[in-house]
């Protein structure tokens, strides 16, 4: 079944507390994960049956039945939105000529993707700036591409406006300076950094006001800025693309999905009035009205929720108070528990470890030495010492709910993610992994943190495997999906045989077989996603649980791997848990 049902709506809490200090005690905050971004919101008005003759508790609106639980309501064209979208290609142009002829073939591929009746406009820079009439020669690396582009494109030009902004030169042009990291951010040694953040969100709310969406795609080995420009990405509800070359399948597989999609309509390219609807309507300071005690915390992807123990304004979007919701045509029971076992059926530990990765990121970036990993080891503590059941100071006697069981495992897993160790990374990765985190699903986000790993051998259909080095073996194969990238590792066995060509024998073809599954199967599921995930052969020591070390070699099975670093296993980790949870 798909968790995140027919309504792609997800709570962290499904059963609430009554007051804000009971609700603060629960750790984790009400969160409410809405997926479904083409949903028009609509509120639900008071039904007064007496003023319809015909409408009677047998004879209900279909928004008032319980098993209607969505609606999707069809706008009316407006005569004054222009009949076609409208598409501005902008090109850095600075880069070798390999990657330069990779980005034309993709601009081309994706201008003969696009219907007849859009709008196309070009611009290109380097050291200046070139706005371009599609179909006439203005510059010489272009030549090729503009007459062909005007061979495909219908002669409907936009007509563009815009604004030029000096901005100083940030690296200079004998290229002596180290690129940013973050150690550079958080002692302030970035001295354009801030001045070029507070450009951007300038220029995202005008992109907003306009109605205006801006996707990124960058092809980089490293920063392009991306950590600055967020916020345009974010606040338009776009993509964001990052991929090693722009020859990368990455790149290519993903531009190119964009726009095969347009004659659909699909998610990829939404009109400008459901992205003006996401971007506005959906702001704090236009949606404060909810429930009796509850108040619009925040947004960070989904919407946070605070118990309060009063309200001031005035209520709507509800019926049946005070135990319905609606938002974005959803109805969402709200019950007042009046024991913390009551709470317990109501918890989705995976929707929790999601808002968690979310507001750690969060406060990383906005809360000056924000230390991430103390303060995830102090929520999961005070979460594991309310709802855990075991006896003060007996480390021994502790267990965890089967709802809660899991949480543990998704916090070790997310103190070790890219979203909290970001010494490898650079400010550009780890924005564009945060800014994915906070835009895909619960099922997506979990597997961010914690990546899923299949088992393949002679002896067994795939199955799941635990995210640990005991799962190495000499005759697996290993299929671990991260969601940013895909590995196949090949057990010693498996490797040796594959490398003296058992595979292109017929008497083997079991071995084939063996070779080909994982394959399709990490094929199918990059073929799923958006951004396309790197199909690697590496990386998969980094993501398992090191519970094998020099220490216990012995008790490794033949062919894994002993991982030599300082991170504690997911066993002595546990170990602590226990201790500082039963404490008295």
């Amino acid at each position: 079944m798909d968790p995140e049902g027919i309504d792609g709506v997800r709570m962290t809490w499904n059963i609430w507390r009554r007051t804000k200090l009971e609700s603060t005690n629960c750790v984790v905050p009400v969160v409410h994960e809405h997926h479904h971004l083409t949903l028009r919101s609509a509120p639900l008005p008071r039904v007064f049956l007496s003023s319809k003759p015909l409408r009677n508790q047998t004879n209900l609106p279909h928004e008032l039945h319980a098993h209607h639980t969505t609606f999707e309501y069809t706008l009316p064209n407006r005569s004054d939105r222009p009949s076609g979208a409208a598409f501005l290609f902008v090109l850095d142009t600075c880069m070798i000529d390999e990657e330069f002829g990779f980005a034309r073939s993709s601009v081309k591929r994706a201008v003969g993707l696009l219907p007849d009746e859009a709008l196309v406009g070009f611009v290109s820079f380097g050291t200046q700036v070139h706005v371009h009439e599609l179909g006439f020669s203005d510059l010489a690396k272009f030549d090729l591409l503009t007459t062909e582009l005007h061979q495909t494109v219908v002669p409907h030009i936009a007509k563009i406006g815009f604004s030029c902004v000096e901005y100083e030169l940030i690296v200079s042009k004998d290229l002596i300076e180290p690129l940013r990291s973050h150690k550079d951010l958080d002692k302030g040694e970035a001295p354009f950094y801030e001045k070029a953040e507070k450009f951007y969100h300038g220029l995202a709310n005008q992109l907003v006001n306009q109605g205006l969406v801006l996707d990124i795609f960058a092809s980089v080995l490293d920063q392009v800025g991306v950590a600055k420009m967020k916020a345009t990405v974010e606040k338009t509800g776009r993509l964001v693309v990052i991929s090693e070359s722009f020859g990368h399948s990455v790149f290519k597989d993903s531009f190119k999905r964009v726009f095969e999609d347009v004659n659909n309509l699909s998610v990829f390219v939404s009109s400008s009035n459901i992205l003006t609807l996401f971007t506005q309507s959906f702001s704090v300071e236009n949606f404060k009205s909810t429930v009796q005690r509850i108040k619009m915390q925040g947004i960070i992807g989904p919407f946070s929720y605070e118990v309060c123990s009063r309200i001031s304004y005035p209520l709507c979007f509800l019926f049946r108070l005070p135990s319905l919701i609606m938002f974005a045509n959803y109805w969402q029971w709200v019950d007042t528990a009046a024991s913390t076992e009551e709470l317990v059926p109501g918890f989705d530990q995976e929707t929790a470890a999601v808002v968690m990765a979310r507001l750690a990121s969060l406060k990383m970036e906005t809360e000056v030495e924000f230390d991430a990993q103390r303060w995830l080891d102090r929520s999961l503590t005070r979460l594991c010492s309310k709802f855990g059941d075991y006896r003060n100071n007996d480390p021994t006697s502790f267990s965890l709910n089967p709802n809660f069981s899991l949480f543990p495992q998704f916090m070790f897993n997310l103190r070790r993610s890219q979203f909290v160790q970001v010494f490898n990374n650079s400010p550009d990765e780890t924005a564009y992994s945060r800014m994915l985190l906070n835009r895909e699903n619960i099922s997506n986000a979990a597997v961010m943190i914690q990546p899923s790993l299949t088992t393949y051998s002679f002896n067994s259909i795939p199955q799941p495997a635990l995210l640990d080095v005991s799962s190495i073996a000499s005759d697996r194969i290993l299929l671990l999906d991260s969601y940013f990238s895909i590995v196949v590792f090949h057990g010693l066995t498996i490797a040796q045989c594959r490398t003296l060509g058992y595979q292109n024998h017929p008497e083997h073809q079991a071995f084939t077989q063996l070779l080909q599954e994982p394959q399709e199967d990490a094929q199918m599921i990059a073929h799923g996603r958006f951004p396309m995930p790197r199909l690697v052969a590496r990386f998969l020591l980094a993501r398992l649980n090191p519970s094998a070390s020099y220490n216990n070699a012995s008790e490794m099975n033949t062919g894994s791997a002993a991982i030599f670093r300082d991170d504690a296993s997911l066993e002595v980790f546990y170990q602590h848990l226990q201790k500082l949870a039963v404490q008295s």
